[in-house]
């Protein structure tokens, strides 16, 4: 005996395994329930050994091997059969028995027929009829019992109940009930909202195992009004107030129009219970037609309006633009307001300007202007002096972009061959306008003893050809 549970076998005779069975549960609690390895060697070290061995609590039902006393199967991991076991041989062995103080294999199980005979192995529950407060399973040990709490319990009886945090939603109904103490496992609310809001969020909460809540606490917002933009009316303001939501139950809103206008409807609204405002929303209409002046489209230039409450009436507007190559200077659109007056200035199309162009060195430029100096479509002819000639466009035009056609041209000087000088002479020459180029002028002289023959002076033409032939220096005859 050990504790509270005690073990005890049949030492008056032996049983087949039902009248073995049916010896334990009259005289103790049933045929033993092996649960652990500590309880093997304990029963192997204190029962007597005999030769036809004990029976155990386990049997074959339905195929599976199952504790009787629990109704629960044998799991893999509680297997303790013998090497070679079970066998069923001769398919008849539904029963089990345990080895005591057998040479080999002691401790250990073997299926055996349920009509032999052998000692009933009982044991004594420690476990009470009411165990673990109610709230648990009761497991024996060897001398004592432990419990194994339900979810939602903890405690040596299970006789402590999990706790959830305090439920206390502001503005929200609350109902609730505790079967186990007030906000513990299992307890359940219900939630409501006041007439004119509604729930967000579940209606039903309940405190779980976790010590957590099914959900988050649910709130109350007011009930929604639609109908009414942020914007309010066309041609018009709304200011309002909201106690609870933004155009939810007991919003007030109110209504005002803009000048030139007149309120058509109710001033004042409030959301109802129902989602309903108090009235329908209202309007803004013009006081007249308040006429202003005809406007016409600027020299260059383009308008286009658009007439809510009358041709050039309050209200109406008108946009500006310019043809390509104008710019528009001035407001680009204006409205008739309600004194008859347009906004802003009468805007005009002015040509879009270019840099000025500046005359090409030794050349000259013939600039015709459409639209004002250097401005679009402008045009410069340029030409050369004589004696040079243009390089780069003969012209430029000043396009809508603001910028020149082609890149900046010059005058280069015309070129003429380049002079050496005669055998037996000198060359000593002058360069207006670079190296042998228009009007580069060359002085032509002998050595002593030799005289020139041609023009002692040459000239670059604007031909691009000197004056006369170069000269030669010949030797003078002796007396």
């Amino acid at each position: 005996e050990v504790g509270a549970w005690t073990y005890h076998y049949s030492d008056q005779g032996d049983y087949t395994w039902e009248q073995a069975r049916n010896y334990c549960q009259t005289f103790f609690t049933d045929l033993v329930a092996i649960q652990n390895k500590q309880e093997i060697e304990y029963l192997n070290e204190t029962l007597p050994f005999h030769g036809r061995y004990y029976w155990i609590g386990i049997r074959k039902l339905g195929g599976t091997w199952t504790w009787v006393g629990t109704r629960k199967a044998l799991t893999k991991e509680a297997e303790n059969w013998a090497a070679g076991e079970p066998n069923n041989r001769r398919s008849n062995q539904d029963c089990v028995e345990i080895y005591i103080k057998r040479q080999r294999e002691s401790g250990k199980w073997n299926d055996e027929p349920c009509n032999r005979r052998k000692k009933a192995l009982c044991y004594q529950a420690s476990c009470q009829p009411f165990p673990c407060s109610q709230h648990g399973e009761c497991v024996e040990t060897i001398g004592s019992y432990r419990c194994e709490c339900y979810p939602g319990f903890h405690g040596p009886e299970c006789e402590d109940v999990v706790q959830c945090a305090k439920l206390e939603p502001m503005g929200v109904r609350m109902n609730c009930s505790h079967p186990y103490g007030d906000f513990s496992y299992n307890s359940t609310c219900v939630f409501g909202c006041q007439e004119g809001f509604e729930r967000r969020g579940a209606d039903t909460l309940r405190c779980l195992a976790s010590q957590q809540w099914s959900a988050e606490t649910p709130t109350c917002t007011g009930r929604a009004c639609q109908g009414l933009g942020l914007a309010g009316p066309e041609r018009g303001q709304v200011d309002c107030s909201h106690p609870h939501s933004t155009f939810a139950f007991n919003s007030i809103c109110a209504f005002s129009c803009q000048e030139g206008f007149k309120f058509m409807g109710v001033r004042g609204l409030q959301c109802m219970a129902g989602g309903v405002w108090t009235g329908p929303p209202c309007t803004c209409s013009p006081i007249a037609a308040i006429a202003c002046p005809v406007l016409s489209a600027p020299d260059r230039g383009e308008v286009n309006c658009s007439h809510r409450h009358g041709y050039f009436a309050f209200g109406s507007t008108c946009a500006f633009s310019c043809q390509t190559g104008f710019a528009l200077m001035g407001p680009e659109s204006r409205e008739c307001t309600a004194t008859g007056n347009w906004t802003g200035d009468a805007p005009h199309c002015e040509a879009i300007k270019c840099s000025t162009l500046a005359t090409p060195k030794m050349g000259q430029a013939a600039c015709s202007h459409l639209h004002g100096d250097f401005a679009f479509g402008s045009m410069c002819v340029f030409s050369c002096q004589t004696g040079f000639v243009l390089m780069g466009p003969e012209s430029r035009k000043c396009m809508s972009t603001g910028t020149w056609t082609g890149d900046a041209p010059h005058c280069k000087a015309i070129s003429c061959p380049v002079l050496d000088p005669p055998s037996r002479g000198q060359l000593s020459c002058s360069h207006l306008h670079g190296n042998f180029t228009y009007n580069s002028t060359c002085t032509f002289s002998c050595e002593e003893g030799f005289v020139r023959m041609g023009a002692e002076v040459l000239r670059c033409t604007a031909t691009g050809n000197w004056t006369r032939h170069p000269p030669v220096c010949a030797g003078t005859v002796g007396p």
